[in-house]
């Protein structure tokens, strides 16, 4: 090895060692907020006051208690309605934006492009300017304490439409396509045996996010929901922080909180297992 190699390899070294240091820094940062919310989740409403302790304490089992005999929340209850909504948008979102960006990919028809853009439109408006709105035609439809505004509106996600959009145009060649149609293959049949596992990877992403979106969602909920059985968990973390003050127990708090993240960990995990396999085959294919 000659010297200039020698200092080459010794200077990528150097970069390797600076890049993991930024990259733990980086992982501590991120995860320090979830380290918080374990340690307090173990701790009294008095210790937390005190402040922060690296320490897990003495009141988990407490808490624990505390918060599965408080009459006015039930979190398991609560915890089914916030899965069956997360679960149910994720999945509606995903198909139909899967749906929809395979008919701009895959046809060529009048007004495509001013349908495309009327979707990228559609993005650029936020939420809140229509929730009045929205709430006042669930109302008048009598769907107010209902599941189904929370769960149907989902078929229109411009964001994730536009994402799978550009992953079609990167991943899926239209000769695939074309191969199933001289196949004599069913368009619908195609897309569901066809199109969808080679989008199974972009899928898993937009789902993890569409499931973390609903499952943290409190705006929408809030103002279609008010029968305490049909509540999800963001609203019942809510009305336990807004507790008069002889009844605010930070330890009830944080382990309502805590519980609350755990289903989202699972399901990332899960569906982490198709990003992984996706990569690994893309970069075997190229």
């Amino acid at each position: 090895m000659t010297e200039k190699e020698k200092r080459e390899l010794s200077s990528l070294r150097i970069r390797r060692i600076f890049g993991y240091i930024f990259l733990i820094l980086l992982t501590v940062v991120c995860l320090f907020s979830f380290y918080i919310l374990l340690i307090n989740s173990t701790r009294n409403h008095v210790d937390i006051q005190k402040g922060f302790s690296p320490l897990p304490g003495k009141g988990f089992a407490r808490n624990f208690n505390n918060l599965m005999d408080n009459p006015n929340l039930p979190v398991f209850r609560g915890l089914l309605n916030s899965f069956i909504i997360a679960a149910s948008s994720a999945v509606l979102t995903t198909y139909f934006s899967s749906l929809t960006a395979y008919a701009i990919h895959a046809y060529d028809f009048k007004g495509k492009k001013a349908i495309f853009t009327f979707i990228l439109v559609i993005m650029m408006v936020p939420t809140q300017v229509s929730a009045l709105g929205f709430v006042s035609l669930m109302r008048e439809w009598k769907l107010i304490n209902t599941y189904v505004p929370l769960i149907v509106p989902a078929i229109a996600a411009p964001i994730v439409f536009f994402y799978l959009k550009q992953y079609m145009e990167s991943s899926l060649p239209m000769e695939i396509i074309e191969a199933a149609r001289i196949d004599g293959s069913p368009e619908f049949r195609a897309f569901n045996t066809i199109i969808l596992p080679i989008m199974k990877p972009a899928i898993a992403v937009q789902a993890i996010f569409s499931f973390t979106a609903s499952w943290n969602n409190y705006f929408i909920p809030s103002l279609i929901l008010d029968k305490k059985d049909m509540k999800t968990l963001p609203i019942l973390i809510a009305q336990l922080r807004s507790a008069d003050f002889l009844k605010f127990d930070l330890g009830q708090v944080y382990m309502l909180i805590a519980l609350s993240i755990f289903p989202v960990i699972i399901v990332y995990l899960f569906l982490s297992k198709s990003i992984v396999q996706g990569v690994a085959l893309g970069s075997v294919k190229g």
